[in-house]
């Protein structure tokens, strides 16, 4: 059933958009179900669940990291993290550039950004990560790649709110493509299990979703 339900999500959004299966709360045996099918990118939220599933899962795994990220934790996944979509201060970066050039390896980031009307929610303003993207330290790293931005929409009924918060963040995106030299700027991460639908039509091409792949 659960390689039923990957495979339909792909065939639904097609080849131009990356599925990330999210895997929190989720079994072992559910984990590995998916990976026996063919998928081969899944995320979670938090660091000791991720390192517990890195230990026990194949390691050809891309692991991505969705959830809110401590910097004293990023040593720990730096050895095997593929993507931290959940970037939300240059403090944190410079971490992840810093444990990332222990292990000789180039971490990916996205920068979250804050979009949603909920005080639950982490993520830069747009003025915190111009910021970023303007600082002199931020050159210096080079163990990190900026590959995008990652945002989460209110979660809500009132879908055009979703579709106001999904096209503020895509209108950002392709702003900041514009203004910098990123090459490697391709990425927008938005849409999960109940908005993914919504989030392609306002341009992402990036999705986690986690219920839905293993309802």
């Amino acid at each position: 059933m659960i390689a039923e339900n990957i495979n339909q999500i792909k065939q639904e959004v097609g080849h131009n958009v990356k599925l990330v299966v999210v895997s929190k709360f989720r079994a072992i045996a559910e984990i590995q179900e998916a990976y026996v099918a063919g998928h081969r990118v899944f995320a979670e939220n938090k660091v000791q669940p991720l390192l517990e599933r890195y230990e026990a899962l194949p390691k050809d795994i891309e692991w991505h990291l969705i959830g809110h990220l401590q910097t004293n934790k990023v040593k720990y996944i730096a050895p095997f993290i593929h993507t931290i979509q959940s970037v939300d201060s240059l403090k944190l970066l410079e971490e992840i550039n810093k444990q990332a050039a222990k292990e000789g390896r180039v971490i990916n980031c996205l920068l979250q950004i804050y979009i949603a009307q909920e005080d639950t929610k982490f993520g830069l303003s747009k003025e915190e990560c111009l910021a970023i993207l303007n600082s002199t330290q931020l050159s210096l790293l080079n163990n990190i790649r900026i590959t995008g931005l990652m945002g989460m929409a209110t979660f809500t009924k009132d879908l055009q709110q979703v579709e106001r918060e999904f096209r503020s963040l895509k209108t950002f995106f392709d702003e900041l493509k514009t203004t910098f030299n990123l090459p490697d700027f391709t990425t927008i991460s938005m849409g999960m299990s109940n908005d993914y639908n919504l989030a392609i039509a306002c341009g992402s091409n990036l999705i986690r979703v986690g219920t839905k792949a293993f309802q």
